[in-house]
């Protein structure tokens, strides 16, 4: 059982350090997207862990798994795994890591089924507010739609049919660029089908809110796709532009007072536009995505470790 519990020791270790050192960084605030992609090379190294673990510790416990694991390997390579791998405890974490599978896999339909449920219900108070006028094409899912609402507002309805919807407050508030500033944000979020990310990240941290890794993904990944979004629109329209749109959408919200309300990361995100810190090099975010791209190789090196030695 070597293999096995040297993955969830990797496992563990990867879980355990992997925030503490990215939530310790400068950087991620300096290049959200990379940042988003490392979170995710992290986390799914951990799943990945544990789920070669519990397929090698299935196998050595359980012959019906051995036979679909090892199905056409050389006889080496299964023994190489197998001969010295059972112990009482094979059995017990199997089933215990399919059992986290399962719970896993149960919580992301929970999420899945829970925002489905929250854009049915939006969409449903968009169509009472903004009912279908007589004559008007019957064609579900306008890309725009403006809501007539004093409050200046503007987000991104995602689901099969993508909307963007804006309120006529924010289009008297918002001057010239600053509107297209807050679209193509809006559009950021869609591009990168960041509700997906989203959803998988908190999906993971209720199901395991004391694993470290999973809370602080989901934390960082709430902040890094409005960094990512900010980043997106100030490309095209400039950073100032995108600032001044965030105050004007937020001034009225008590988001710069002396007692901020919760969404008080706006500040926060206006001041990162107007003092921007400089981006890393072209060479070191190279560098930076090949190395997490590898993280998740670890493991499956590995595992497979005792099998390459086999046919040698």
């Amino acid at each position: 059982m070597t293999v096995p519990l040297a993955l969830m020791v990797l496992a563990l270790f990867a879980a355990g350090l992997a925030p503490r050192v990215l939530t310790r960084s400068s950087w991620p605030d300096r290049e959200p997207v990379l940042a988003l992609w490392v979170w995710q090379c992290v986390v799914g190294a951990v799943l990945l862990c544990c789920l070669l673990a519990m397929a090698l510790s299935g196998a050595a416990a359980f012959t019906v798994v051995r036979s679909h694991v090892f199905a056409g390997a050389p006889n080496g390579v299964a023994e190489a795994y197998t001969a010295s791998a059972y112990t009482p405890w094979s059995g017990a974490l199997s089933v215990l890591l399919a059992c986290g599978g399962a719970w896993t896999g149960a919580m992301l339909l929970r999420e899945i089924r829970d925002a489905r449920a929250r854009r049915r219900k939006r969409r449903a108070e968009l169509r009472e507010r903004a009912p279908q006028l007589p004559g008007e094409d019957a064609s579900p899912g306008e890309p725009l739609l403006v809501l007539e609402d004093e409050k200046p507002d503007a987000w991104w309805l995602p689901g099969t049919t993508p909307q963007l919807v804006i309120t006529t407050g924010a289009l008297r508030r918002l001057k010239g660029r600053q509107l297209d500033a807050v679209l193509e944000h809006e559009q950021g979020h869609a591009r990168a089908r960041h509700d997906w990310l989203l959803h998988c990240s908190s999906a993971l941290a209720a199901g395991f809110s004391r694993v470290p890794v999973f809370a602080g993904f989901r934390d960082q990944v709430h902040r890094l796709v409005e960094l990512a979004a900010d980043d997106a629109a100030s490309r095209r329209y400039g950073r100032l532009t995108i600032a001044l749109a965030l105050v004007e959408l937020n001034e009225g919200r008590g988001v710069f007072g002396p007692c901020p309300t919760p969404v008080a990361m706006v500040p926060q995100r206006v001041h990162r536009l107007l003092a921007p810190a400089p981006r890393l090099s072209v060479s070191r975010r190279l560098r930076m995505t090949a190395m997490a791209s590898l993280v998740p190789v670890v493991p499956v090196l590995v595992a497979f470790a005792p099998g390459l030695s086999a046919l040698r």
